[in-house]
C-alpha cells in the first residue's frame, strides 16, 4: 500500500478516535483544513462514507466503525514498538500525551515536569486540560490524573501528590454581609460560586464529613465558571462563598484577601494518582515522566 495511503488511514484512526477534527488535527499535528480534506479523498477513493459529520458532531459510520475496529489496534502496535526503540537510545525520547484536571496540572503535572523536559529535550509533553473522568484508551491518551478514589479498576495507577483538603473560603465583604456558616447545610442559604464540571454536565460537588460520614451540600450562586482560577477570581471580588484546594486558597488566606470557615467540616482526600493501561509501559519516554511524577510525596 502506498504511504500516503497509510497517513490517511491514520488520520481517520485519529478523527475516528476523537470524534472531533480539532482535537484530531491537534493530535496529529496538522491544520484542520487539511485533515477534513484527507479524510473526504480516503472516503472518494473507498466509494465509501466513513464518517458522519453534524454542526455538532462527528461520529464513525457503520463501514467506519468496522474499519476502525479493524485498524486501530495494528496502527497502536507501529507507534508502541517506535516508542520502545527509544530505550536504545542514549537518552529518552518521544511524546506523552497525557489529560489532567486544571488542579492536577498546576499542583503537580507542571511543577514536576519541568525540571524533566529542561534535562531531556527529546521528551515532549502534550497536555489537555479536561475536568471530566475521561476514557483515556478511546481517546488515545498515555495517562490520565485523577484523585484515588475515581480510579478505574482496570488501568495501573501511581500515586504523584500529597493529600488533597478542599475548603471554603470567601472575602471579608461577604463574611461581613451574610451569616457566617456553623453547618455545611448553611451553605444552601447564601451565595456561593459553582465550579462547573462541563463534561459531566453538573457543578462540583462541595463535600465535607460530619461524625465520620461523608456529607454533599449542593449550593447556589449567580456565578458557575469551569476554570478554577475564575471561581478565585469570582471570590475574591466579593461574589460569594467558594470551595476549592487549601493550596490554590492559601496565599489569599495569608493575605488577608480570604477568610476560612466550615473548616471542621472539611477533610482530606485521595491524593492525585498517575493512571494509565499497562501497554503504555514500554516507552522510556513515559517511564521517564512517571519517574518524575513520583518524586517527592
Amino acid at each position: 500500500m502506498p504511504q500516503e495511503n497509510l497517513n490517511d488511514l491514520r488520520a481517520f484512526v485519529a478523527v475516528a478516535q476523537e470524534c472531533n477534527f480539532t482535537r484530531a488535527a491537534a493530535r496529529l499535528g496538522v491544520s484542520q483544513s487539511a485533515l477534513s480534506h484527507t479524510i473526504r479523498q480516503l472516503e472518494a477513493r473507498l466509494g465509501v462514507r466513513l464518517l458522519a459529520r453534524t454542526t455538532r458532531a462527528v461520529s464513525p459510520t457503520e463501514a467506519g466503525q468496522r474499519l476502525l475496529e479493524g485498524i486501530a489496534d495494528h496502527f497502536e502496535g507501529i507507534d508502541a514498538q517506535l516508542d520502545a526503540l527509544g530505550a536504545l537510545r542514549d537518552t529518552p525520547a518521544g511524546t506523552v500525551r497525557i489529560v489532567s484536571s486544571e488542579l492536577g496540572i498546576s499542583q503537580v503535572l507542571w511543577p514536576k515536569l519541568q525540571p524533566l523536559l529542561r534535562e531531556n529535550p527529546d521528551i515532549k509533553v502534550e497536555i489537555t486540560l479536561d475536568n471530566g473522568l475521561n476514557d483515556i484508551v478511546s481517546e488515545g491518551y498515555d495517562a490520565g490524573v485523577r484523585r484515588g478514589e475515581h480510579l478505574a479498576r482496570d488501568m495501573i495507577s501511581a500515586r504523584i501528590g500529597k493529600e488533597l483538603r478542599y475548603i471554603v473560603v470567601a472575602a471579608p465583604e461577604v463574611v461581613e454581609k451574610y451569616p457566617v456558616p456553623r453547618h455545611p447545610h448553611d451553605l444552601a442559604q447564601l451565595p456561593c460560586v459553582n465550579f462547573r464540571l462541563q463534561s459531566a454536565n453538573r457543578n462540583f460537588p462541595w463535600e465535607f464529613r460530619e461524625d465520620g460520614h461523608d456529607l454533599r451540600v449542593k449550593v447556589e450562586g449567580q456565578l458557575a465558571f469551569n476554570n478554577i482560577l475564575l471561581v478565585l477570581d469570582a471570590a475574591l471580588a466579593g461574589f460569594g462563598y467558594a470551595y476549592m484546594s487549601v493550596d490554590l486558597a492559601n496565599p489569599h488566606l495569608q493575605a488577608g484577601r480570604l477568610l476560612k470557615v466550615l473548616d471542621e467540616y472539611c477533610p482530606f482526600f485521595d491524593p492525585f494518582h498517575l493512571y494509565y493501561p499497562s501497554r503504555r509501559q514500554a516507552s522510556p519516554a513515559f517511564r521517564a515522566v512517571l519517574e518524575a511524577l513520583r518524586k517527592n510525596i
